[in-house]
């Protein structure tokens, strides 16, 4: 055995360990115990698409997208802006979102909407008014049903360009479709259900669309001035370039994010695809988790 064989599985783990905790938060392993492993029925099973791309390290990509392409709509950006702490809590609302989705996507029924009801309540105490002067409440199904396609969207993006298994067509329909349980669940009403539904809808919310200030002010923050270490600052400047590149390019123009102009899109996607290679590599050193129970 020589050195690198050595010294490989170590770091894997050290890396896969360092990711973790960084996304799932100091309650990760408690959380992540409950959700593989308590009994009961899920919402939904093992084979279903929604399964795939949320458990796959294109996440990391099409979660930074996501922000970006949800920063546009004001009043959802205001909201964010006055009640999520992303400037000031960062990491907090990073671990607070990958937990909804962790015990939605897999956790009991009874998890998944416990966890439903706790986002209900926080988004019915957001009110508040643009600095336009727009009143704004996050539990208005119109913002809520923009927050989950431009999710859904930059998720399903991020998945058939950097995932591990691409869906074909009936996959990603599937996945829009099981989304949209969850959405229905946080009070959107009619959410879309497949590929043709899903960009109908965003084209839909595009005349309410524009870079405020605010949302400017999240692309420099999340983009350039990431609470990081310096030795993350490489890789992470790997992943915002793809998640610009990965908006539509309608969006880029509004937010005028020209991430590394120089570089190829050839060049960009495959370090998008080597960083994704490496995060899944990481994680995969994590604990095997168990699970035996049926869906509902």
């Amino acid at each position: 055995m020589n050195l690198s064989e050595k010294s490989g599985p170590g770091l894997r783990e050290r890396v896969g360990t360092s990711l973790f905790s960084h996304v799932a938060g100091p309650s990760g392993a408690q959380n992540r115990a409950r959700i593989h492993g308590a009994p009961g029925p899920r919402w939904f099973g093992p084979e279903r698409p929604i399964r795939t791309v949320h458990g796959d390290a294109s996440m990391f990509i099409g979660g930074l997208s996501a922000l970006l392409l949800q920063s546009l709509h004001p009043r959802a950006m205001a909201a964010v802006a006055g009640h999520s702490g992303f400037r000031g809590d960062p990491w907090g609302r990073l671990q607070r979102t990958s937990t909804f989705l962790a015990f939605t996507t897999y956790g009991t029924a009874e998890d998944a909407q416990r966890a439903v009801d706790h986002v209900r309540e926080v988004h019915e105490r957001i009110r508040g008014v643009t600095p336009s002067g727009e009143p704004y409440h996050a539990a208005d199904p119109h913002l809520l049903c923009w927050v989950h396609v431009a999710e859904v969207d930059s998720f399903l993006r991020a998945h058939q360009r950097f995932g591990a298994g691409p869906l074909d067509g009936a996959g990603c329909d599937a996945y829009i479709a099981d989304a949209a349980r969850v959405a229905r669940a946080l009070g959107v009403p009619d959410p879309p259900l497949d590929r043709t539904a899903l960009a109908a809808r965003l084209a839909l919310y595009r005349p309410e669309l524009r870079a405020t200030s605010q949302a400017r002010d999240a692309a420099r923050f999340v983009l350039h001035e990431p609470p990081l270490p310096r030795a993350a600052r490489g890789p992470y400047a790997v992943l915002a370039s793809n998640a610009v590149r990965l908006l539509p390019p309608w969006a880029r123009a509004l937010l005028d994010l020209r991430t590394a102009p120089y570089l190829p899109e050839g060049v960009v996607r495959l370090s998008g695809r080597v960083l994704t290679g490496t995060i899944r590599w990481a994680m995969a050193a994590l604990p095997p988790r168990e699970e035996t129970a049926a869906p509902r």
